[in-house]
């Protein structure tokens, strides 16, 4: 069943005609993006936790591009969001 673009959790960022969508919208287009690339559209939110630095997470980055293309060519508008913790080269020795 496909839902109608007011009932999406993204039409409260996006679709509401107050301050803070307003601010969302604001950012959206400040990353080039045009209204017509979200509106109505599922926000697909992809965490990726590549880095330069880990060098056994290399292979997300090509990964998070082929599932944002996905998200495309569905209907939705993907975000990547990065999730990074430090690995272990990076930590200091436990105490």
């Amino acid at each position: 069943m496909k839902k109608r673009p007011e009932e999406l959790r993204s039409h409260r960022w996006f679709g509401v005609k107050d301050l803070r969508s307003f601010g969302h919208r604001s950012r959206t287009a400040q990353m080039g993006y045009d209204r017509g690339d979200y509106a109505g559209k599922p926000v697909i939110a992809i965490i990726n936790t590549w880095s330069d630095i880990n060098h056994c997470h290399t292979h997300f980055r090509q990964r998070a591009e082929e599932v944002k293309r996905g998200v495309w060519q569905a209907g939705g508008f993907p975000l990547e969001c990065r999730r990074w913790r430090s690995p272990r080269p990076c930590r200091s020795p436990p105490r």
